[in-house]
């Protein structure tokens, strides 16, 4: 086989798969049939054109019937007159359209066959396409059925091209999905490590760690002086400040009694040292402010 034999071999079967793909059944059997009709219509044409030349062929065939029969009278006119030479003239005539008679038989008797063969053609064909058309829906049909059941199947299974693109859409929407998901999880840890706080401040670790220290002392201390004015401390605080409350008591007792130049019995403590006024009176004003406070 030649290189152009081999490409025309190659083109016509490139050709003709696509023509497969592309052509429908439905569309086939359809064509199909109205090409049969249209046979059928040539068939019925054929038949009228021939009977209208048997019936032209009859028609002649007539008309030189009657002539026979007019030379005949013409013959028996001139031999009774004694013509017989007029009489022999009108009998060559006479023979004459009896041989045209036998031809036109002949050929009326061809065109006869022809149109009943023809004829026969045509019902075998009228029958052959009736029997297509009950065949064509039939398969019309058939096709119909299989191509539904065909889409139901491939929706159900998946195994259809739309549904395929379907799928590869449903399987995108996931994968996005999860990549939005798993990016919300990393940036709600990192958050919660610090690292975006790290990445916005100058500070270091080092620094923001003393800072949290700090800003934790600060809020102990503030805790704890609320306990102290609501009067939430611990117990022992509560003891160590009615003790401080009972010394503070006692050292304003005996300050009140070395102003009054005794020791507590009317007496004057010689070896008590002497302190100023302005010194003793701002101790004491300090200490009644505590006693208040407490």
């Amino acid at each position: 086989m030649g290189i152009l034999s081999r490409a025309s071999y190659v083109i016509r079967s490139k050709l003709n798969a696509v023509l497969n793909r592309a052509e429908d059944p439905n569309e086939t059997l359809d064509y199909s049939y109205e090409q049969l009709r249209d046979e059928l219509q040539d068939v019925k044409e054929g038949i009228a054109d021939l009977t209208t030349q048997k019936k032209r062929l009859e028609i002649q065939k007539r008309r030189l019937e009657e002539n026979v029969e007019k030379h005949n009278d013409q013959a028996r006119q001139a031999m009774e007159q004694d013509r017989e030479d007029l009489a022999r003239k009108a009998l060559e005539k006479k023979k004459q359209k009896m041989n045209q008679i036998e031809q036109l038989d002949s050929q009326i008797g061809q065109l006869q066959s022809q149109q009943d063969s023809l004829v026969e053609q045509k019902d075998q064909l009228q029958q052959r396409i009736e029997q297509f058309k009950t065949k064509k829906e039939t398969m019309k049909a058939r096709y119909e059925a299989a191509e539904a059941s065909k889409r139901v199947n491939e929706a159900m299974t998946g195994a259809g091209d739309e549904m395929k693109d379907v799928g590869r859409a449903i399987e995108r929407a996931e994968e996005r999905t999860e990549k939005m998901e798993a990016r919300s999880q990393a940036m709600d840890e990192l958050q919660e490590e610090g690292v975006f706080e790290d990445a916005l401040s100058d500070q270091d670790e080092l620094e923001r760690e003393l800072d949290e220290i700090q800003s934790k002392g600060e809020v102990d201390a503030e805790l704890d002086t609320l306990k102290a004015e609501m009067g939430k401390g611990e117990p022992v605080e509560e003891e160590a400040a009615d003790s401080e409350s009972s010394d503070t008591e006692t050292t304003t007792d005996d300050l009140e009694a070395e102003l009054a130049g005794g020791n507590g019995e009317g007496e004057v403590d010689v070896d008590t040292p002497d302190v100023a006024d302005s010194e003793v009176e701002s101790e004491l004003e300090e200490l009644k402010e505590d006693e208040q406070s407490s």
